[in-house]
């Protein structure tokens, strides 16, 4: 039995249709194009992490994708219906969002932030429930925070922050789950940790997750479905082991790389090529 408001993902037979996709969409800013002409379906039960260059478009797609950017030309699809028809409400039942850089209200708490996750689930004639309780405990617990609810958001660390916000998200426990560069401000072994809890989510509770990373080898790593972009549009997706490749690497990031297997996991791993080491000194 999966988790309220979860659905697990499929273990045989032909994948689920996909739940959030993206036809022909532009995106822009003012007169400045940054996606352009984008198809994209999010495979359903699976984590999909999209990776490219900076300002190649990922965060704008992301953000399109939460319903925080409206589209220029095409549309974001949910279960089939224009995001931008859905009422905020409901679509905030169905997919959490976490963006780059989110603000918290002055002096609020941990605790209280955390719990605003559980807004989408709240009625007028039940503020607060026991599940909320349970969801919120829960979420404080897996991101590492919970000795930090009495504690002022704006008095921690950016990677006690960071860990926050994504608690913050989890509580909200939706279908759907949209991290923009969610391991920012953390140090290595708290990536790992929240990277890791990101696949516990997708296998023990079905949670859909599309993710924005900057690591190329963490995304080959943990990724499902892996979506390299450059310059607004897409130029390769699908399985890791299949995406990445030292021609990919050079198209989309313009660096020569070596990809070879993981030693850990057998998942791609990139190593770029000789570093710059300065003129050769001879004779000395």
């Amino acid at each position: 039995m999966t988790e309220t408001g979860a659905t697990a993902a499929p273990t045989t037979g032909e994948p689920a249709p996909s739940r959030l996709t993206a036809r022909e969409l532009t995106l822009a800013y003012e007169d400045r194009t940054v996606v352009d002409g984008l198809d994209l379906d999010v495979p359903q039960g699976a984590v999909t992490v999209v990776v490219g260059p900076n300002a190649c478009g990922k965060s704008t797609l992301l953000r399109a994708l939460g319903r925080l950017l409206r589209p220029r030309r095409g549309a974001v699809f949910l279960d089939g219906a224009d995001l931008a028809r859905i009422p905020t409400k409901q679509i905030a039942r169905s997919l959490g969002l976490l963006p780059q850089t989110p603000v918290a209200p002055e002096a609020i708490t941990v605790a209280d932030l955390v719990a605003r996750g559980r807004q989408p689930h709240q009625h007028w004639w039940q503020q607060w429930s026991a599940e909320d309780e349970r969801a919120v405990t829960e979420a404080m617990e897996r991101t590492d925070v919970a000795q930090l609810a009495a504690r002022a958001v704006d008095e921690l660390s950016g990677g006690q922050r960071q860990r926050v916000w994504i608690a913050m998200a989890l509580a909200q426990e939706t279908d759907l789950l949209l991290l923009d560069e969610p391991t920012t401000y953390l140090d290595i072994a708290h990536q790992v940790e929240v990277l890791d809890l990101v696949r516990q989510l997708n296998h023990e509770r079905g949670r859909t997750v599309v993710a924005v990373l900057h690591d190329l080898n963490q995304a080959a790593r943990y990724a499902d479905h892996l979506v390299a972009m450059r310059a607004g549009r897409v130029v390769a997706e699908g399985p890791p082991g299949e995406v990445v490749t030292a021609e990919l690497v050079r198209e989309v990031f313009g660096l020569e790389a070596v990809v070879i297997p993981d030693p850990v996991t057998g998942s791609p791993l990139v190593v770029p090529g000789r570093p710059w080491a300065g003129a050769e000194v001879s004779g000395v």
